[in-house]
């Protein structure tokens, strides 16, 4: 072989190595996608924690190559640094360690002072089992339909855990779009809270909470660990974690330990879920017909558990005095969340009233949204897996 015929062969052999030789058309409209969340974060600041580690992870993911080269680079490659570092979205073990960053930087005053609020967060879970109902009719199967609905809860971690468990094949499309629908939250929920709810009603005041005292605080995380997950046994990974971190904030005396779960660990781990949630999705197994679909019932879900929340405070105020009567408005807050859905009650509330101030109301049903979507997980879990 001559000289010039041996550099053509290995200059063919390099070029059917590239990312310009492998790629198709659904590899550029994942680029795109993935670009798009990268805008949606910084120049529209939805999420940008969450959107642009995803959005980043979408452009790694869908960089084409060989993948009959047995170089180990996918996500999807058996001992690859990307399917390592993916374990711990499909192992499940990502998930609870948010949960423990959550617990540590929540105040769960709000609900303390004033427990009925965690009926807000219940009602909001209608979404999920709505959801459910409308993708056993749609023809998927039971342990999918659960993973799909949990998306309605707006708690992307939840929606990890719970897809791991039931249909780790469906793992990156209901991923994708669980956080999709939570960066979205500021685009969504207002046109339903205005829908739902009249002027009169959006400008009910409510009274300030009473002092919460700190023996109070402890003995929370305590009490919420054992009732929930005597019921539920099926979400302590995730509730156990959260009420883990809860306690490390309130007990005062693990001040370190708080911090680091509530900042650098979280930091980390939201770093790495995210962008092997994004690396995920890859063209070959993200664009098809089921994944528009998960979207489109994951956006039903979003809808339905927003609305709830809204029209169960409309139900439930029937029965309050008018003192004690509830603005609707924080009825959203009862998805998981948290506290952008509570920040969005709070400026509706400000835009028909510049004096009634909703953050704090809100915020009660904001986290019982969050130990109710755990809750709801663990329900399906025990049933379905």
């Amino acid at each position: 072989m001559s000289f010039s015929d041996f550099l053509l062969q290995n200059l063919e052999q390099f070029w059917h190595l590239t990312g310009f030789y492998n790629a198709t058309w659904q590899h550029f409209v994942m680029l795109a996608v993935g670009l798009f969340f990268i805008w949606l974060a910084i120049k529209k600041d939805f999420e940008p924690m969450l959107l642009v580690p995803i959005g980043f992870g979408m452009l790694i993911g869908n960089i084409p190559f060989n993948a009959e080269a047995g170089l180990e680079i996918g996500i999807y490659e058996e001992g690859s640094v990307l399917n390592i570092l993916y374990n711990g979205v499909s192992a499940g073990w990502y998930p609870p360690l948010i949960f423990l960053g959550i617990g540590a930087m929540t105040d769960f005053t709000a609900l303390i002072a004033n427990p009925k609020l965690m009926l807000i967060g219940a009602a909001a879970q209608f979404g999920i089992f709505g959801a459910y109902m409308v993708a056993l009719l749609l023809g998927f199967a039971p342990d999918q339909a659960g993973a799909i609905a949990i998306i309605g809860g707006a708690d992307g971690p939840t929606a990890i855990f719970l897809s791991s468990k039931l249909a780790p094949n469906l793992m990156g499309a209901i991923a994708v779009s669980a956080y999709s629908y939570m960066a979205l939250v500021p685009v969504i929920q207002p046109p339903i809270m205005r829908l739902f709810t009249t002027k009169k009603e959006r400008l009910i005041k409510m009274k300030p909470a009473r002092a919460v005292a700190q023996n109070e605080k402890i003995i929370f995380p305590i009490v919420g660990l054992l009732l929930t997950c005597f019921v539920v046994p099926s979400g302590i990974p995730l509730l156990g974690m959260l009420f883990f971190g809860n306690l490390l904030r309130e007990c005062g005396v693990c001040t370190r330990l708080a911090k680091t779960a509530s900042n650098a660990l979280t930091d980390i781990v939201t770093i790495l879920l995210g962008m092997t949630v994004g690396a995920s999705t890859q063209a070959s197994q993200f664009l098809t017909a089921q994944t528009i679909g998960i979207f489109a019932l994951g956006f039903m879900a979003f809808i339905i558990a927003s609305s709830s929340g809204v029209l169960f405070v409309k139900f439930f105020n029937l029965f309050l005095p008018k003192e004690k009567k509830i603005n609707p408005l924080i009825g959203n807050a009862g998805v998981s969340a948290v506290p952008m859905s509570a920040r969005i009650s709070n400026n509706l509330g400000l835009e028909y009233d510049p004096s009634n101030y909703l953050l704090m109301h809100a915020m009660g049903p904001n986290v019982a949204g969050v130990i109710g979507s755990a809750v709801a997980a663990g329900v399906l879990l025990g049933f379905l897996a």
